[in-house]
């Protein structure tokens, strides 16, 4: 069962996402589509749909502001209100939970708790392995021997760090959760109020733990003026001064494990109502994260969510299988817009497929699901491609890994999505995947490319068969501006495979005849019009004067 910390969740993506992300009343939604991008990745990552979203009802509780009047008081805002969140973050919280709820994911909060309260009373009461999904160290001290929980942490990149009651010695230096929780009394947290002991930092609360076995066995020891184990007199002193305020500090930090949350947690998750999914997002700009979480959902399991019923007067939904407005296609393969979506792209050292290598690479189901390479690529990066991408000779040389170690770490990676049955898409891929095909001949011949290489979607062909007399460039940032997909760092591998992902999606949306094709049908469709598109270019050229233009109809690499 994964239990989300969702105050820290949003709050973590209400500042980390760009705030330029808005809904149709102009206010933002970075917070929404952060949290949703979550959700689907602990679902995915999790292999289940057995998640629950823990809230806030009081973020400072009466029960706790009596023992400290002054916990979490520095963040108060509005001091009649007496609340800490930002109005442009307070807009989002009822779209948010519109959608998990509609996703069939249920929010728990009890009056006059917090978050950490809910979370863990769950995790006493569970009879399952437990994640908590939170930047919150303070949760690390719910982990103990008689309990399967671990917590998981975001760090940069997109990845996640995996913490559990073995991983305290090294991570922290401290044995179980009950330490930690004295640890971080000790330490202190500016942040929420809590003061700790001048002058003793987290090593130092660690080193007097593990000399003395509990902050109870530290104070004694001050007071019988033990000047061992790291307790220096002037330590000693400080200890003795705060002890009450350490004790208070243990007893704020301490999270109930009896609240009444009302959720049956076997029962967890609750039904999928799709009509309600729609409803929430209408109007919200949070397509992709909820394509997103839906596709999760329903891969896990194992069957679509139920549709809305039809009703006369209505437009088909986003998420319908489009297919079915024509020929049904229940017995047959789904429409690779249903399918998982993942972006992809290269940053490299040149133009030219045959001779360009890797410098970076990413693969991304997210704003917030990233995967990302950096590549020595054994030879000089020229001038002109390090004022594209940022990557300087010696920068890839300091920090970048092997390039055949790379080469068959992404061939890995592709050949998961495949089996998986994804779809990989990418804006002008033929040349990503023209450039891999050499790479790996040149590092990994063992290697057949062509047979791990999943269903791809190029957004530059597909853009082009749709709108074929638009006038203008079709590069990614061009297409990116007139699909109204955020591209906010161009030739960053990561961003630009963001941005063909964001793209995909709406040249679904803009193409119901393609985006009702099946994986198999939307490669064949490519191929030809990728010939299609080379040749009328190839005539236009001669045309022009070009009498020995030839351009490359391969599809999907050269």
């Amino acid at each position: 069962m994964v239990l989300l910390d969702t105050p820290a969740l949003y709050y973590r993506a209400f500042y980390s996402v760009p705030d330029s992300i808005v809904n149709a009343d102009g206010h933002p939604v970075n917070a929404v589509r952060g949290v949703l991008d979550t959700v689907a990745q602990m679902v995915r990552r999790f292999d289940t749909d057995r998640v629950i979203a823990t809230m806030d009802a009081d973020w400072r509780p009466a029960f706790r502001t009596a023992i400290m009047p002054e916990y979490k008081a520095a963040r108060v805002k509005d001091e009649e209100a007496g609340t800490e969140i930002p109005p442009e973050l307070a807009v989002q919280l009822p779209i948010m939970n519109r959608v998990l709820t509609a996703a069939g994911i249920p929010i728990a909060e009890v009056d006059g708790t917090e978050a950490d309260d809910v979370i863990a009373t769950m995790a006493a009461q569970s009879t399952t392995p437990v994640v908590i999904v939170s930047p919150d160290r303070d949760l690390l001290a719910l982990l103990d021997s008689s309990t399967d929980v671990s917590v998981l942490r975001p760090r940069k990149g997109g990845e996640w760090e995996a913490l559990t009651q073995s991983d305290l010695p090294t991570a922290y230096g401290v044995p179980d959760g009950t330490r930690y929780r004295e640890l971080a009394a000790l330490r202190g947290d500016p942040s929420d109020g809590l003061p700790g002991a001048p002058g003793i930092g987290e090593k130092t609360a660690a080193t007097l733990l593990e000399n003395f076995g509990s902050l109870e066995s530290i104070v004694k020891a001050a007071k019988a003026g033990v000047k061992t184990g790291g307790l220096s007199p002037k330590r000693a002193s400080t200890i003795i001064e705060v002890e009450e305020t350490l004790y208070k500090t243990l007893e704020v930090m301490r999270c109930l494990t009896d609240v009444d949350h009302g959720i049956d947690l076997d029962s967890v998750p609750n039904s999928f109502d799709r009509a309600a999914v729609e409803d929430a997002a209408e109007g919200q700009n949070i397509r992709r994260s909820v394509d997103n979480l839906t596709g999760a959902l329903e891969s896990v399991s194992g069957a679509a969510a139920s549709p809305p019923a039809a009703q006369s007067g209505t437009t088909a939904s986003p998420w319908t299988n489009k297919s079915a407005e024509s020929t049904p296609r229940s017995s047959g393969p789904s429409p690779w817009a249903q399918s998982r979506l993942v972006g992809f792209d290269l940053e490299t050292t040149g133009v030219e497929p045959a001779t360009a290598r890797i410098v970076t690479a990413a693969f991304v189901d997210s704003a917030t699901e990233v995967r990302t390479w950096l590549a020595d690529p054994g030879i000089e990066i020229p001038e002109s491609a390090r004022a594209v991408h940022g990557i300087t000779t010696e920068f890839a040389q300091a920090n970048g890994a092997a390039a055949a170690q790379v080469v068959g770490e992404l061939c890995a990676e592709f050949a998961a999505l495949k089996e998986e049955g994804a779809v990989v898409v990418g804006h002008n891929v033929v040349y990503d995947l023209s450039v891999m095909a050499a790479e790996v001949a040149r590092h990994r011949p063992d290697i057949d490319f062509p047979s791990v290489i999943p269903t791809i979607i190029d957004t530059f062909v597909v853009d082009k068969h749709i709108d074929p007399y638009r006038k203008g460039k079709r590069t990614l940032i061009e297409t990116a501006k007139t699909y109204r997909v955020e591209l906010l760092d161009a030739h960053d591998a990561a961003a630009d495979a963001l941005a063909a992902l964001d793209i995909s999606r709406a040249l679904a949306e803009k193409s119901t005849e393609i985006s009702a094709m099946t994986n198999d049908e939307i490669m064949a469709a490519q191929a030809d019009w990728k010939r299609s598109q080379a040749a009328g270019l190839q005539a236009w050229l001669r045309k022009k004067g070009n009498a020995e233009a030839v351009v490359d109809g391969s599809w999907p690499m050269s």
